[in-house]
């Protein structure tokens, strides 16, 4: 089935609950990725214990399943999962951002298709007019990062990239400890923030700009206004 030509499709086709039943999933699933008890350990240089980070103010330890207690030994693990989806989840609000203000590529998505990178919609819905053929070239590069360049057998998820003064972690040890709860944190709000912003626009029909611009923050009302 070809893709929706049209620029400003609204997201109102038959699988919308199964959509929002999937988006409330991945809400839960990053929930689920918590913050851990802190231990006795002390921290020093380039050697941060996972343990001591991301208990920070004003929620401290977060741990509404019980895990640390019934399963300590698959900690590693989901905090690396926390970690990484984090990290795709800031990418995907830094996205939504430029989408969202209409930066797009010249030029063609898929000349064979007649599709310009103008003609995606900016929303949630664009992923649904992106040809089959190209979801699978996205799908083949993030398989390769995760398998060769940025492995995600690598728990720390320390893969060297360094910023000069930024990450001086070698000089000043205290920054690691403080740049990674940052991470962490900032990982955590990017996941909420782009569920909601999903879930939204399957309730609304409208993208984060054009309910920004509108006023139109409830997802209950007719978007002509806050509620």
């Amino acid at each position: 089935v070809d893709p929706p030509s049209s620029h400003n499709t609204k997201l109102t086709t038959p699988n919308d609950i199964t959509m929002k039943l999937a988006l409330l999933s991945a809400l839960v699933a990053s929930a689920a990725a918590f913050a851990p008890a802190q231990t006795g350990k002390s921290s020093t240089a380039l050697n941060v214990n996972e343990l001591e980070l991301g208990v920070t103010e004003p929620l401290g330890v977060f741990d509404p399943l019980g895990w640390l207690e019934t399963e300590p030994e698959a900690f590693e693990r989901r905090r690396a999962v926390e970690r990484k989806h984090g990290r795709i989840a800031m990418m995907a609000m830094l996205g939504t951002f430029v989408h969202n203000n209409k930066w797009t590529f010249d030029g063609y998505l898929s000349p064979s298709n007649n599709i310009k990178f103008t003609d995606i919609d900016s929303g949630i819905g664009g992923l649904f007019q992106v040809p089959a053929a190209g979801l699978a070239q996205i799908i083949l590069v993030a398989g390769f990062i995760e398998l060769t360049w940025w492995p995600a057998s690598k728990l720390d998820g320390d893969y060297g990239v360094r910023l000069g003064k930024i990450n001086n972690w070698e000089q000043e040890p205290g920054k690691e400890i403080r740049q990674k709860n940052a991470e962490l944190n900032n990982g955590r709000a990017a996941m909420a923030a782009i569920s909601g912003i999903f879930v939204q626009e399957v309730l609304t029909g409208q993208n984060l700009y054009e309910q920004a611009t509108s006023g139109h923050w409830s997802p209950f009302g007719d978007g002509q206004g806050f509620f």
